[in-house]
């Protein structure tokens, strides 16, 4: 087991390669254990490379809204009533630290995404935002 740091794109393509070579390794034979320190290496210099800002938090609500089938309906009651809903989806209010929480305990939107100030964005910025970005940083993280 010959374990090198991630320094480049080419030492981020061979660990790669020998996950994939190690992927089916018996648990807790070396292999195995050599697959999950190339894993931590290969996680750690993709964080350090493909940076993701967070999303607004006005888009990550509409957004996890959107993914349960939801509409803005949903969230009265837990931001407030409807005009305060209103409010804060159009991004004349702040969050507050008690709707962040409601938001967090009732939708599992992650509180990190949550606290940020609303970016101030015309419609056309907003609507032209990626979904994917979105969608990433609202998905749980996967342990291997």
């Amino acid at each position: 087991m010959e374990i090198k740091p991630i320094r480049n794109e080419r030492d981020h393509e061979r660990a790669l390669r020998r996950v994939e070579e190690l992927w089916n390794s018996p648990e807790g034979s070396p292999q195995s254990d050599e697959m999950g320190i190339l894993v931590t290496l290969i996680d750690a210099y993709d964080e350090s490379i493909y940076t993701i800002d967070l999303a607004d938090p006005i888009e990550a609500i509409k957004f996890r809204l959107e993914q349960q089938d939801k509409d803005t309906r949903a969230l009265i009651g837990v931001i407030g009533r409807r005009t305060r809903v209103h409010v804060a989806l159009n991004g004349k209010r702040s969050l507050s630290l008690k709707m962040i929480r409601n938001l967090h305990d009732e939708f599992g939107i992650p509180v990190n995404v949550l606290i940020q100030p609303a970016q101030k964005m015309g419609k056309r910025s907003r609507r032209h935002r990626s979904r994917a970005v979105t969608n990433r940083l609202l998905r749980p993280r996967k342990s291997i």
